[in-house]
């Protein structure tokens, strides 16, 4: 791929870049697997810095309180009521028309994380959730491709770089997913928007490291914290022989040994349900069968929104549906269940 280069001048005639470095990045195919506070930021960075083939994966939709901390969104978009890969490549789109940039609306699970990556020269984490990001990494230490742990709440956050074979992976560290309750999350602790946009960079930064070859790459654990002005690294001697992902190669989430279907989300009082296999649906026969018992608030090519008895339901093509007002799994499904059919 040859490009004019003019646009990134700043960029290549930093030493560790330069006009090879350059190419790489435009030749280069990355993931970002989630577009909330950290995908973003990630997406925002590396669509300036030229990253030729860009594909933002997201499962949701625009909230008002997003607007604080996920820089490619504004009020219009809230507005259009859009899911937030669309949103994102809209304006990532505005952002750089010279690259390749895809949203993709749609669920990371077991089932597709494969597909979704497959081809990648790099994926990025900007998932709110531990099961994803267990599931990626079976995935990527499957298949042999780097990625990037990103994660923040209240006003730290850490990043990881995983090489398979070189680094620790994820369950190197942490092999067990935290069992709920027992980690902050931006319910309990907030998040700084500042903080979002330091450990990005971070991340960011270690990426275009790692497509251009140069640099030193972060081989264990990145921590900042910004509100007690903290800055921790932790090395590591390489990979656990022991580990049940890269040591072993039992990869439990990936194969559905671990993990489900139904998931909390992050941030707000809301619970996600999925039906794997299921066929698109119908919105537009959906909203009329609904339309005498629920008030709809929304409807566009994306995703069916109505309210009923105290909840909201959002409800996407690809049959998954967000039920808010409730954190009772067994409350969300008798709700899908019910005006959505199982």
């Amino acid at each position: 791929m040859t490009k004019n280069l003019t646009r990134y001048a700043r960029q290549t005639i930093f030493p560790g870049i330069g006009r090879e470095g350059q190419q790489k990045l435009l030749e280069a195919r990355v993931v970002i697997i989630g577009c909330g506070a950290t995908g973003t930021n990630l997406a925002n960075h590396l669509a300036r810095a030229g990253v030729g083939h860009l594909t933002v994966v997201d499962r949701d939709f625009i909230e008002l309180n997003n607007l604080q901390r996920q820089l490619l969104f504004d009020e219009q978009d809230l507005a259009e009521t859009l899911p937030k890969a669309a949103a994102a490549e809209r304006k990532l789109r505005a952002i750089n028309s010279e690259i390749e940039v895809r949203g993709l609306v749609s669920d990371v699970n077991a089932e597709n994380i494969e597909a979704l990556i497959a081809g990648a020269t790099l994926v990025l984490d900007g998932t709110d959730n531990f099961e994803t990001r267990y599931i990626l990494n079976d995935a990527c230490v499957k298949h042999n491709l780097p990625w990037i742990y990103t994660g923040v709440v209240s006003a730290y956050g850490m990043s990881q770089t995983i090489i398979p074979g070189q680094t620790p992976c994820l369950r190197c560290l942490s092999p067990e997913v935290p069992p709920p309750g027992t980690s902050p999350t931006c319910d309990t602790a907030g998040v700084v928007g500042p903080v979002v946009a330091t450990i990005a960079g971070i991340s960011a930064t270690e990426a275009i490291k790692l497509l251009v070859g140069q640099g030193e790459l972060n081989r264990g654990i990145i921590h900042v914290d910004l509100w007690y002005n903290t800055f921790e690294q932790f090395g590591s001697s390489g990979p656990r022989p022991d580990c049940p992902c890269c040591g072993h190669r039992n990869f439990e989430f990936l194969n559905q040994e671990r993990g489900g279907q139904v998931l909390s989300l992050c941030g707000r009082e809301a619970v996600q349900i999925r039906q794997p296999g299921a066929a698109r649906l119908a919105l537009d026969e959906l909203a009329r069968r609904l339309s005498q018992a629920a008030e709809i608030t929304a409807q566009n090519e994306h995703l069916l929104r109505f309210k009923v008895n105290g909840y909201e339901l959002t409800v996407f093509a690809d049959a998954r549906a967000i039920i808010k007002g409730t954190q009772d799994e067994t409350v969300a499904r008798g709700l899908y269940a019910k005006y959505v059919g199982m």
